[in-house]
């Protein structure tokens, strides 16, 4: 079996998590940053990682999973974001479902999200939005030092679970028709 894991990163924290998810892969596999592959043709299995921007995946996310044409393919999606660990939040759930709708219809065999350190920058232009719930974010972030450790334990246990749900379904027996 071959093994694509591609990254988006621009603060490394998602570079950190695509690391880690490489690390546990026991099958043939390629790392690299997603604007550098040509193609994903070839690989069984797709592990694509990307930050959320303002609310779900940027628009170069969008282009990049229409480029690459994914649809059909067996897709794992790891995604990282500046929420709290833990936040079930409708917003967060909405923001998640969005990169699930931009890789249109990908086999979904897996989605990963875990809370990455907020760019500085980031964090003080949320700071004087006049958007109220921007501001309050930003007041509130509790992302230093993310992903940490148990977060990247986490995302290879992930890529692991998703390896095995494929061998697993790569060796079933076809059922014979009579």
């Amino acid at each position: 079996m071959k093994v694509l894991v591609a990254y988006m990163s621009k603060t490394g924290n998602t570079k950190k998590v695509a690391e880690a998810i490489f690390e546990s892969i026991s099958d043939e596999k390629e790392i690299t940053r997603i604007e550098d592959i040509d193609s994903v043709e070839g690989y069984d299995v797709v592990f694509l990682g990307f930050p959320i921007h303002g609310e779900g995946p940027d628009k170069n996310t969008v282009r990049l999973l229409q480029k690459h044409r994914v649809q059909g393919r067996k897709v794992a999606l790891f995604i990282t974001h500046a929420a709290p660990e833990g936040d079930v939040s409708k917003e967060l759930q909405e923001w998640l479902e969005k990169f699930r709708q931009a890789a249109g219809r990908a086999n979904i065999v897996g989605l990963f999200d875990c809370q990455g350190q907020l760019a500085k920058p980031i964090k003080v232009l949320m700071s004087i939005m006049p958007n109220p719930k921007y501001r309050m974010w930003a007041k509130m972030d509790n992302s230093q030092g993310q992903p940490d450790e148990t977060r990247l334990d986490r995302a290879q246990i992930f890529s692991q679970n998703v390896m095995g749900r494929v061998h697993d379904a790569k060796q079933a027996p076809v059922a014979e028709v009579a």
